[in-house]
């Protein structure tokens, strides 16, 4: 059976891996540290209320329990298997069970990663799993934990208590594709005491994805936030419709995916070269609605705020359009020094700090002591420890501020008495006062002995605790990039081009013909085939003009010497012609050109690569950069969705915040609008001629607002069945 075919099949029920009823553990053993002994051990610490059915050829019984010899002797309908068994005797035993259990976990390694022998067998379980409608979870895994109804199938010891088990309390699902991973997560988590409600480690996903179980976590009702660890996304368009259902549900996906340093792809354009997968992949699903971490501890951080917080400064509600929201963050501090800190690392992250003054906060002004000034972040100062009502005060009128959608209360803690000092009254003003806002209390010296009670108090309360403002404040930000997002679509319709048939490569002068019909702005100009032809056009469109050869088989004309610029008349034109061909036959005899290009030169201004892509997982992408030597200089990437609005467009090239676009040094604010637009009519191109696969707009010269934005070269990648 193939991928498309396995894909396409019916999914199995992964509700019987995650809340079986009945559990074979095949490889039991009662060896202290053994797999088998350390799931069955994991079982029945936890209270699994479910069968329990041992399979050990070499035992009759453990610990009293019957053991049956083979997997043939597992009565008919076995909700899961659980394999502790070595790597050489996994694919047989699968290939016994057929329909006799509904899903298996398999721990061993040494299959796909193993090379192609491995490969093979892993390909085989695949096939009969999908045959049998049977979930595999691995192989290479550590297993699954569904702590709502006390079932750890992995041999990691697990213990979960009470809390853990509520299933009324809104709860965090992790999967994650490594198990080590799995594992520090839930731990990291757990010491928060966060409450989670399942945790699956995928393994090699055989014959289950990560997708599949972001679907199951979604349908449970405990299950708010999904925390992912993925190194591959295997079904690009189910993660995007999971993600974008989950903002429709209210609840956060959070993503750690590792590789944003691999290589940039090899490709004849330069949108190739910049379409990497991390880039593309987390455009995709950053306009479908996932926050992404950075590090392992940012995901835990992230993951905390949104499930802690009663209102999240991340969730936009259900199919509601919302504009896009104000940075809008209050910092509560007692120093001066974590002041000015607080503002480099806001300017930093891209974080605003709404900046306010005595004239405009009277109720904070009324709230503190004369010497102490208005601002944000705001300086108590070490009033506090002689007035501790002040933060109760100070906080009554933050929470009800309306220009703050979030507090974040810096405190410094040193040590019990201190903190016991602080703390009450923070801890008051968010008991009494119930604000509608999240609320965040960090420390500023991390490692300070903080009484543990003041720590859960916070947390009963919906008050993450952070050790460390640092890390509070780039959780925030995280948070607040997600909320500033417009998941609005743009009005612009589709259009369909025709390309020219048979063309695999279309070159520049076909290529700026067929985009030309969506408005794409190119310079005046048209393709020569003769010296004489070449005179003519030039006196038309006037003098200088540029010549360019022409053929699908020159993607890269400069490197040929096939590109020269600047020829003021006919006698030139005579010695240009007869330079440009010699040039291209010395590059490479076999190439034919079409023709040469004649084109009226332009403007000087900003060189951009601008350019969209069909990627065969990912699907339409629009990509720009900066180009020409400025490339050299700032390294500045920009992806889009071919949906996103101008208004999206222009937005992010403010996050970007490149210089040369915004007026530097006394230049012209250059025409973002007119390079928005741009963007938006690549992106109708790409949804309307699903055939192309690649646009590459290099260069574009961007001008100052109120002139042309126009593309002077243009290369085209498309279907070899178009036309």
């Amino acid at each position: 059976m193939t991928t498309t075919e396995m894909a396409a099949a019916p999914r199995p029920d992964i509700g019987r891996l995650l809340r079986p009823r009945s559990i074979a553990i095949v490889g039991a053993s009662a060896t202290p540290g053994a797999l088998g002994a350390s799931v069955l051990g994991n079982l029945e610490r936890n209270g699994f209320a479910g069968d329990i059915h041992l399979i050990n050829p070499k035992r009759s019984e453990i610990a009293g329990a019957a053991c049956l010899a083979s997997v043939d002797q597992l009565p008919e309908g076995v909700d899961v298997a659980v394999l502790a068994i070595p790597q050489p005797f996994v694919l047989d035993t699968v290939a016994h069970w057929r329909r006799r259990v509904g899903a298996a976990v398999i721990f061993s390694a040494g299959f796909a990663e193993a090379g192609e022998r491995g490969m093979a067998e892993q390909r085989e379980i695949a096939r009969i799993a999908a045959e049998a409608g049977m979930v595999v979870e691995g192989p290479n895994c550590l297993g699954c934990i569904n702590y709502l109804q006390r079932v750890p199938l992995t041999f990691v010891e697990v213990n979960i208590d009470a809390q853990q088990a509520d299933a009324t309390r809104p709860a965090i699902g992790v999967v994650s594709q490594s198990g080590a991973m799995m594992t520090v997560l839930c731990t990291t988590l757990a010491s928060r005491a966060l409450p989670l409600s399942h945790a699956i480690s995928t393994g090699n996903e055989a014959a289950s994805h990560a997708e599949d179980y972001v679907d199951f976590l979604l349908e449970q009702p405990s299950t708010r936030v999904v925390a992912m660890i993925v190194e591959q996304i295997r079904q690009p368009a189910r993660i995007l419709a999971a993600v974008a259902r989950a903002r429709s549900l209210g609840k956060s996906v959070v993503l750690l995916h590792p590789g944003k340093s691999t290589g940039a792809r090899s490709a004849a354009t330069h949108t190739g070269a910049m379409a990497g997968d991390y880039a593309l992949m987390r455009t995709k699903l950053e306009r479908a609605g996932a926050v992404f971490a950075e590090t392992l501890e940012e995901l835990g951080d992230i993951a905390e705020i949104a499930i802690r917080c009663p209102v999240l400064p991340s969730l936009v509600r259900p199919l509601q359009p919302v504009q896009p929201l104000q940075r809008e963050l209050a910092v509560l501090g007692e120093s001066g020094a974590f002041k000015a800190v607080t503002l480099d690392w806001a300017e930093e992250l891209g974080l605003a700090l709404p900046a306010i003054g005595d004239d405009d906060s009277p109720a904070l002004r009324a709230a503190l002591p004369e010497f102490v000034g208005v601002s944000n972040p705001l300086d108590l100062t070490a009033q506090g420890l002689v007035e501790p009502d002040l933060y109760f005060r100070t906080l009554d009128a933050l929470f009800g501020d309306a220009r703050f959608s979030t507090v974040l209360v810096g405190l410094i803690q040193g040590d019990p008495v201190t903190c016991g000092i602080k703390m009450p009254p923070v801890l008051r003003a968010v008991r009494e006062l119930r604000p509608a806002k999240p609320v965040i209390v960090a420390g500023l010296d991390e490692g300070a002995a903080v009484p543990a009670e003041f720590i859960a108090e916070m947390r009963a309360l919906g008050v993450p605790y952070f050790p460390s403002t640092e890390r509070a404040l780039r959780a925030v930000q995280r948070l607040t990039a997600f909320s500033q997002r417009s998941f609005e679509r743009t009005d612009a319709q589709p259009v369909a081009l025709t390309l020219p048939a048979g063309r695999t490569v279309v070159p520049e002068y076909e290529s700026k013909a067929v985009l030309a019909q969506a408005g794409i702005p190119f310079a005046r100009g048209r393709l020569a085939t003769s010296a004489e032809q070449a005179v003519a056009i030039a006196s038309e469109i006037g003098w200088p003009v540029a010549l360019k050869a022409q053929s699908a088989d020159l993607s890269h004309k400069s490197d040929a010497g096939g590109v020269i610029l600047n020829i003021a008349d006919a006698q030139a034109m005579g010695e240009a012609w007869g330079r440009l061909h010699a040039n291209v036959a010395a590059y490479d005899s076999a190439i034919a050109l079409d023709g040469v290009l004649i084109e009226a030169m332009g403007q000087r201004g900003l060189e951009m690569i601008i350019g969209a892509r069909n990627d065969p997982q990912w699907g339409p992408v629009i990509l720009a950069g900066l180009g020409g030597v400025t490339a050299e200089i700032i390294a500045m990437r920009a992806c889009w969705t071919p949906t996103c609005p101008p208004a999206r467009c222009c937005a992010n090239w403010t996050a970007c915040r490149p210089p040369l676009l915004h007026g530097y040094r006394g230049a012209p604010a250059l025409d973002r609008q007119a390079l928005a637009e741009l963007i938006v009519r690549l992106g109708q191109v790409l949804r309307g001629t699903p055939a192309i696969r690649e646009i590459d707009l290099n260069p574009v010269i961007v001008l100052p607002e109120g002139l042309v934005v126009v593309a002077l070269d243009a290369l085209m990648l498309v279907e070899h069945s178009a036309g």
